[in-house]
């Protein structure tokens, strides 16, 4: 099995051309900035990997740094490996979409439960329960149901609304899509994964539960920051305990896979055009719109058959969230530009939602650049490191009292960027260079409007600190070697 068709790589999807240093310097920023223990990221692009890195600790505890090659629970995301074992199976022949999972599971045979079909399960609009009616696993109460436990908690009481009467998210109902795996395939389901994706795909490092082993090589995931107590000093420590790992019994196919970013941005591109993983058409299926839903003071949301879709500056995004005790993950991909985004996080209030999101919009900026720009180069990007150089003289991280601001190239734009805000694009401004200044694009809005980015050089053509409408920043390591000494005097 090949993990891609015939799909050529573009030039513009080199590291040099995204800045990919300076992309994972602003996860770094970010993960600062949210403190989180630590934060595992990747970008590919047509095949790709362009970014793959790591900013903090495994463990607060021991102080490990954390690596690319850590392995991260990443939960949900299983939904996607699941999707894609029962949608292959459909495709050899062996199940189909509105087969009744009672067909496959004997306990559920003439019951409402087992009436529910493959593509309800899938797509989370068979109305059964979401974790079930003890559910104190999710806090490692007690452990995660086996087969026994999962078919109690469907059997008694499990159904909560009709059968494609709303969107609701349902854990059992994956767990109970493992189970028709094994029925039809006669395998356990974790080593029918791995035989037939993440062996072909080349996953080494995705496993569909954890052992000890893989223990080893695992984060430590982390409680919330202690909450503030009334009444008592205000302590700067986060207080954040680590949370022990567990397996997931029957709801592996659910939520029990282990990951890194890196194996998830090329499992995600074995999801993009031109893969041979799945038909065609049944890979359109899986991506389609199953079903959408809005909720007051919330954004919309929708949802596949195993994929979450999500609309993000006209681009149709594609992926999935996980949530497993002291561990927060996303990935989102754009499966005709073949871009693909994974952020992994080690605490349970980790942002990885809000970096994914972040990272793949600058990720967009710069393949945007490449293509406005028209450059004339070779497929190996010759004459353009000339071009590429001339911009980076622009650029750096500067510094004043009010904050951080960003010169930084992406593709072949300039942008002046805030690092600190999420949406990296949330009052940024895109330069061009203009003689000896930086001019900004003209609109309406309450900042310097209009006004020419002064850039200041040392002797030798460096850098020296960026003027933004009448206020100096200078460069952001000596702005604070400068505070420091400043609070010693």
């Amino acid at each position: 099995m090949t993990l891609t068709g015939a799909v050529e790589r573009t030039p513009a999807a080199t590291p040099e051309r995204l800045n990919a240093t300076y992309l994972a310097q602003w996860v770094a920023t970010q993960a600062a900035r949210y403190r989180v223990p630590g934060v595992q990221f990747a970008v590919a692009v047509d095949d790709e990997v362009v970014l793959d890195g790591a900013w903090g600790v495994t463990d607060l505890t021991s102080g490990t740094p954390l690596r690319p090659d850590h392995l991260f629970r990443v939960a949900s995301h299983s939904k996607t490996f699941t999707a894609t074992a029962v949608a292959r199976l459909v495709d050899a022949g062996s199940l189909r979409w509105d087969d009744p999972i009672g067909t496959y599971v004997p306990e559920l045979d003439r019951t409402g439960v087992g009436e529910v079909t493959v593509r309800e399960a899938l797509g989370h609009t068979g109305g059964l329960l979401r974790d079930g009616r003890d559910a104190d696993f999710w806090q490692l109460g007690l452990p995660f149901p086996d087969r026994a436990a999962l078919l109690d908690a469907v059997l008694t009481g499990g159904e909560v609304l009709g059968r494609g009467e709303a969107f609701k998210y349902s854990n059992l109902a994956y767990g109970l899509l493992g189970l028709v795996v094994e029925a039809v395939t006669g395998e356990r389901f974790a080593d029918h994964v791995h035989r037939e994706l993440l062996a072909p795909l080349g996953l080494d490092d995705t496993f569909g539960e954890l052992d000890d082993e893989i223990v080893r090589r695992a984060v430590v995931g982390h409680s919330a920051p202690a909450p503030a107590a009334p009444g008592l000093p205000v302590v700067f420590a986060d207080g954040r305990l680590p949370v022990a790992a567990t397996t997931t019994g029957a709801l592996a196919a659910a939520t029990g896979f282990c990951s890194t970013a890196r194996d998830l941005v090329r499992w995600a591109m074995a999801h993009c055009d031109g893969s041979t993983l799945l038909r065609p058409e049944t890979r359109r299926l899986l991506q389609r719109e199953e079903s959408a839903f809005e909720r007051p003071h919330a954004p919309r949301r929708a949802y596949g058959l195993g994929f979450e879709l999500r609309d993000l500056d006209g681009r149709r995004l594609v992926g999935h969230s996980g949530g497993f005790p002291g561990q927060i993950t996303r990935t989102w991909f754009d499966p005709t530009a073949r871009v693909a985004v994974s952020v992994l996080t080690n605490a349970i209030d980790g942002p990885a939602d809000a970096i994914a999101t972040g990272l793949f919009a600058l990720v967009a900026a710069a393949l945007g650049a490449d293509a406005a720009s028209g450059t004339d180069t070779g497929a190996d990007g010759t004459g353009d490191d000339a071009r590429l150089a001339d911009l980076d003289r622009w650029t750096g991280r500067f510094a004043n009292l009010w904050g951080s601001t960003d010169v930084v190239r992406l593709g072949h734009d300039l942008w002046l960027i805030d690092p600190r805000r999420a949406d990296p694009f949330d009052g940024a401004e895109r330069l061009r260079v203009d003689g000896d200044v930086l001019r900004p694009e003209t609109h309406a809005g309450f900042g310097p409007v209009g006004e020419p980015v002064h850039v200041l050089r040392d002797g030798d053509g460096t850098p020296s600190g960026v003027v933004v409408g009448g206020v100096t920043s200078w460069p952001a390591d000596e702005f604070e070697r400068q505070r420091q000494a400043s609070t010693r005097r």
